[in-house]
């Protein structure tokens, strides 16, 4: 698929996936993507012709992976930062993906009824922290993705299940510390857990991460997949790093 041109500005660089196959303007030093948005996009269960909505989109790089991975139909991108926002645009006209990807800025606590019940996948990668947690600049792309400056936990769980329609899912990657406050936001969000996978930086050390993927109305049944090392060394391990290719 053609690459398009776009704008790059000073204060920005390109980055690639898939073999080249993805490309994706990032900020120098805002935020810049990690290995969790690669994980999640890979772990969310897609099927042809879905409809699917990010929450917390960042630079769009979820939506992409998945229009590039998968048959979905529709992707949209909510994000709430205007400087994010616009450079996520750019990301879909740079990689050709306009016709199946769109970026729209707004808090995804305004959104409103009209937009209910419209998706059959949700996915997100929210901000890990309270703001109270750590040191935190309220107008820093990086304190937006690690702090929960622009909804909490259960923000996006209850919005994720009123965008669903029933039996829709979302799968979400968050800290392994707090997967009873995903599991129990869930419930209470009408979202029953239905697969879980633990992340592992190496073999030898304790989960620092989570995968889980709820269905919206769904039966109880809980399955606890392998779990998902990271690094072999000082490299990745070939699980994640056939992710990238």
């Amino acid at each position: 698929m053609a690459m398009q041109q776009v704008e790059l500005k000073e204060d920005e660089s390109v980055d690639t996936l898939k073999g080249g196959a993805l490309r994706l303007i990032q900020h120098q030093q805002g935020y810049r993507f990690s290995v969790d948005p690669v994980m999640l996009a890979n772990f969310v269960s897609i099927a042809e012709g879905d409809r699917v909505v990010d929450l917390g989109c960042g630079g769009g790089i979820i939506a992409m992976l998945i229009a590039r991975w998968t048959t979905a139909k529709e992707i949209i991108g909510i994000e709430i930062q205007p400087a994010q926002v616009e450079r996520a645009q750019r990301n879909v006209v740079l990689n050709d993906l306009s016709e199946r990807v769109v970026i729209c800025q707004g808090d995804l606590r305004e959104l409103t009824e009209h937009s209910h019940g419209l998706f059959d996948r949700v996915v997100s990668n929210p901000p890990f922290r309270a703001p109270e947690s750590g040191q935190c600049s309220f107008g820093n792309e990086r304190a937006y993705s690690r702090h929960e400056l622009a909804g909490g936990l259960n923000d996006f769980l209850t919005i994720g299940s009123a965008l669903l329609r029933q039996g829709g899912t979302l799968s979400m990657i968050h800290l392994s510390e707090r997967l009873v406050d995903i599991v129990a936001g869930m419930r209470q969000a009408d979202i029953e857990p239905k697969r879980v996978r633990l992340i592992h930086s190496r073999s030898d050390s304790a989960a620092r991460l989570v995968l889980i993927e709820g269905r919206k109305r769904g039966r109880p049944g809980l399955e606890i997949e392998p779990p998902l090392y990271v690094y072999n060394g000082m490299e990745y391990t070939d699980e994640v790093t056939a992710m990238y290719r």
